[in-house]
This record gives C-alpha cells, structure tokens and sequence, in this order.
C-alpha cells in the first residue's frame, strides 16, 4: 500500500453509520498496541476524533449499515476518498441486527418507537429537516460502493481487527479478511 501522507504514514479514516459503534469501541481495545499502529497511520478522521470533512485517504474503514440518506452520503464520500475500503463488523457487512427492521413496514416502526411506546411522550413521529430521512429497508455497504475487504463479527474482537489492519497494511491478506469484490 502506498504511502500518501508526507510523514510516510498510510491515512486511514473510519465511520461510523447504521450500528451501535460497538466495532469503534472493539477498535479501541486493542489497547496499548494502538500506540504500535500510530506509528504505521494517521487516522485523520473518525468519530473518535473531531473532524468534520473526510480527506483522501488511503484506507476507509465502515462500521454499520446504510440505515437513513445521511448514511449513504457519508458512505459514497468516504468511497470517493479512500484508495481501499474495509468494512467492519456484521452491520456493515451484512446490515445484521439494524437489518431486523427490514420485516416491518418503515411507518410501522416509527409508530411504535414514537407513537405506541410506552415511554413517548410526544405521541407524533418526529417531522424536522435536521433529521435525515430514513431509507424503506437497512442495507450493508456493498450494496452502494465497492468495498475490498471485510472484517467480520458483531463486533470483531480487537484481535481480529488487529490483525486485519496489520495484514491490510502490509499488503498481505488476512484469512479472516473476505475479498467482497462481487459488488456489481
């Protein structure tokens, strides 16, 4: 993998979509080695740090599915940016637990989470411009972009996230890390 930054370090920006963050929080519990990987990367931006704007990068990192349109865009702009793109965990990967929505009508849902619930207080789906709108069914990222690898589990435990960074970014591949190139 080449080297894009001026430091000789790969730049790596991670996201993190439909999901729980819990693949961000397995990420994070690689503990001290995490000292090991900021010698290999800059991570420029991630919802660890407080970026606002994606730069060119040479991996992408996605954890969650593409649950509402802000999803999608954030996918497609980390796409156009990063020369690689790992998605992390089931909900990315698959849409996984975010996905269980997909058996219900979308105005179903919103009825029971802020009309019929029991703890709404409001009684109405919420209706503002800030909020983005909801896409009918949770889909997994290849079903948008390219994706070149995936780093199963829900989360994956910082091991495998370990080793399949290392092996990413020594241009090895990692038995763990599926090639997802059936992307059409």
């Amino acid at each position: 993998m080449s080297n894009a930054s001026n430091n000789g370090k790969i730049k790596v920006a991670t996201v993190w979509l439909g999901g729980c963050a819990g693949c961000h929080m397995s990420f994070l519990d690689i503990d001290e080695r995490i000292i090991e990987l900021a010698k290999l990367v800059d991570i420029v931006h991630s919802p660890i740090c407080d970026t606002k704007e994606i730069p060119p990068v040479d991996v992408g990192i996605v954890e969650g599915g593409i649950c509402n349109e802000h999803n999608l865009h954030v996918l497609k702009d980390l796409r156009s940016k990063a020369k690689v793109l790992v998605s992390m965990g089931d909900c990315a990967g698959l849409g996984s637990v975010p996905m269980l929505r997909n058996q219900f009508e979308l105005q179903d849902c919103l009825d029971r989470a802020y009309v019929a619930g029991e703890s709404t207080a409001l009684g109405q789906v919420p209706e503002d411009a800030e909020l983005p709108k909801l896409m009918d069914k949770v889909r997994p990222i290849h079903e948008f972009v390219k994706v070149e690898a995936h780093i199963p589990g829900c989360p994956p435990n910082a091991e495998a996230i370990w080793c399949a960074l290392t092996s990413l970014l020594a241009g090895k591949p990692a038995d763990f890390v599926k090639d997802v190139s059936h992307y059409d």
